[in-house]
């Protein structure tokens, strides 16, 4: 009896759409919000010094950086899809080793996730410039945002209340966030990205590509927008909780301002509305410009603990403004021929400023209290909104015959 079945060679999977890439962000976003407030109120419990918080995350920075900058030659020789598994695993083993091991063990918990985060972040980057067009990139990072709003939103404040039940209940339900994880992108079977082109010779070496980078200066100002973004973050998640626990507000309200901010992602298809309408340049510089005025008041008002931690719950909103807006440059100025290196430096962000913030603070809890990590934090941003008003005027505003798409630069 002749098989009915489709020959191979017409076998294959649909063209991976927006919203796959969206669940995939959304599972991954699971794993690191419930881990997100826990990982900093369990360093702080194991070390009990801010400063030895610092030093952690610093050194799993530096680590996460190195392994970042060296995927795009390991991905010479092991496929896309079994370097987003290795991150995925990554991800297991960081939980498995939080429910098994001693305490101390929780800065490898940190390093582990960090390298992870850098690994599916590269390869996911990649997977979005081959598949998705350029002037859909807006809608791919909004619905992104959208799909990841829930475990964003619930995960820290839920993580903290698993771990005041039971040490490891976080990092039980985060192994198994990442075992769905797994499953679904195997399922998607998205297999290692288009090819634009047949190689004609030998890749060139990852470190060829700084070069390039370095002398495109759109790519290097939304690059830098994209970590000094990410500082704030890291300001915001890290250092905002200890302050809480050592100005006398306890663990769980940092916890919950954390989840607060991540319910404005919710708001993300407005928000990118309202950038396609005041345009990309407007939009990064002036959210620059109030989340750093925020950070400084809370810096202003930190003999009040209520009001300074009311100014960094409202520096949330401004920082999921850039969020939607900020990566924005840098991925309208990428080159097709240049996709996976580029995603790789653009991954960076996350080590780079996972490296300078921690290393700043280590430096200023040195000679001076926490708050004046505030203090800095926003004056880092004024200097960014700085580099933001040099954008094209026209970037990211709407063409005439075609308002529902970014324009080129």
């Amino acid at each position: 009896m002749i098989s009915q079945r489709t020959p191979l060679y017409l076998s294959h999977s649909p063209t991976p759409k927006v919203q796959h890439f969206a669940i995939l962000a959304a599972l991954e976003a699971a794993i690191r919000g419930i881990l997100m407030s826990v990982m900093p109120l369990m360093l702080y419990r194991a070390f009990q010094d801010a400063g030895q918080v610092s030093q952690a995350y610093l050194l799993a920075g530096v680590i996460s950086l190195a392994m970042g900058m060296g995927i795009p030659f390991v991905s010479r020789f092991l496929a896309r899809r079994w370097m987003y598994s290795l991150g995925v695993l990554l991800y297991l083993s960081g939980a498995i080793l939080g429910v098994f091991g001693p305490p101390h063990a929780i800065a490898l918990v940190l390093g582990l996730n960090a390298i992870a985060t850098v690994t599916l972040a590269i390869c996911l980057n990649a997977y979005i410039l081959d598949y998705i067009a350029r002037v859909d990139l807006g809608q791919s990072e909004s619905m992104r945002m959208v799909y990841s709003a829930v475990p964003w939103a619930a995960g820290p404040f839920c993580g903290v209340l698993l771990l005041n039940w039971w040490a490891p209940a976080p990092f039980l339900v985060a192994g198994g966030f990442a075992l769905i994880l797994m499953g679904t992108f195997w399922f998607l079977r998205l297999g290692n990205g288009k090819q634009i082109t047949k190689a004609r010779g030998p890749a060139p070496s990852p470190l060829a590509f700084l070069g390039r980078f370095a002398r495109q200066p759109r790519l290097i100002s939304g690059w830098l927008f994209a970590v000094v973004r990410s500082c704030g973050w890291w300001v915001y998640v890290v250092y905002m909780p200890i302050f809480c626990i050592e100005s006398g507000l306890g663990e769980t309200l940092g916890a919950v301002a954390v989840s607060a901010a991540n319910t404005f992602l919710f708001t993300t298809p407005l928000m990118l509305r309202a950038v396609r309408r005041l345009g990309v340049r407007r939009s990064v510089r002036d959210a620059f410009i109030v989340a750093g005025a925020l950070f400084v008041a809370a810096f202003a008002l930190a003999g009040w603990p209520l009001m300074a931690f009311g100014a960094l719950a409202m520096s949330s909103v401004a920082l999921v403004w850039l969020d939607v807006c900020g990566g924005l440059p840098f991925l309208m100025a990428v080159k097709p021929s240049e996709r996976t290196e580029m995603a790789a430096v653009y991954a960076s962000f996350r080590d780079v400023s996972g490296i300078a913030t921690p290393a700043v603070a280590s430096a200023v809890l040195m000679v001076a209290p926490l708050s004046v990590i505030f203090g800095v934090m926003g004056a880092g941003m004024w200097a960014t909104a700085l580099v933001a008003a040099r954008l094209h005027p026209r970037l990211g505003a709407p063409r005439p015959l075609a308002h529902h798409e970014f324009t080129a630069p």
